[in-house]
């Protein structure tokens, strides 16, 4: 069962979580488990404060070293690796969220305000993890975001591996288009191969609507795309 741990100033928000689609199922299951760590329980000050101003004269407020480091220390272990979701990491994609599904016990420390003291990131932090190039108020709606990417891959979570495996992203390129009842809408007609029966007609159109649909949405996919295919192409001459 794998194991997350997270360390937050609003640890109410997570509490959908234990109820919500795929996630839920795998708490309830027995494949997920998280734990919330209110990191204000660990303030040393009468009035609970976790945060000071910054040296330099930096604007805003940031999260104290102390406060993070002893809330982080009553929850890890030799097992654990530490997450720190922040604008400034490395940018969350589809190959990420296979890996941290392999981790057994991950702690995701959510900053807040300017964020927490560098030498919590430079010592006790394992990895620095953005969901894209722009700043949100908390780290708590990252955190889920890497929760939701990452759980689809835990073992036993999604009953089959191969619907995972047609996901946008899982091998560059996205999704292609898909279609369900009636076969006519408005005019728009369900492709004949999707209702063919034909296997390799299907598996076909399935490609070509990919590389199409990547072409069209994201052309900087779709030429990674044709570096890898011709890369791959000189790689079977060899």
């Amino acid at each position: 069962m794998n194991k997350v741990t997270i360390l937050t100033l609003f640890p109410e928000s997570f509490e959908f979580l234990k109820t919500y689609g795929v996630i839920g199922k795998a708490i309830e299951n027995k494949k997920l488990e998280i734990n919330i760590v209110n990191i204000r329980d660990f303030s040393n000050d009468k009035h609970n404060h976790v945060d000071d101003t910054v040296y330099g004269g930096a604007a805003g407020m940031l999260i104290k070293a102390q406060v993070i480091y002893d809330a982080l220390m009553s929850v890890k272990t030799h097992k654990s690796k530490v997450c720190y979701m922040s604008a400034a990491g490395k940018k969350l994609d589809q190959k990420l969220a296979i890996n941290f599904a392999e981790i057994e016990d991950l702690i995701i420390i959510c900053g807040h305000y300017e964020g927490i003291d560098a030498r919590i990131t430079n010592h006790y932090v394992d990895y620095e993890i953005s969901i894209g190039d722009y700043v949100l108020t908390g780290g708590e709606i990252p955190a889920m975001v890497l929760i939701d990417s990452m759980a689809r891959f835990i073992d036993g979570v999604v009953g089959k591996r191969e619907s995972l495996e047609t996901d946008s992203h899982y091998n560059t390129l996205l999704q292609g288009d898909e279609y369900t009842k009636p076969r006519n809408f408005r005019g728009y007609f369900v492709p004949n191969e999707l209702v063919s029966g034909d296997h390799k007609k299907i598996a076909k159109w399935n490609r070509k609507s990919a590389i199409e649909k990547t072409k069209r949405v994201r052309p900087d996919l779709y030429e990674k795309f044709l570096r890898e295919e011709s890369k791959d192409g000189v790689n079977k001459k060899d």
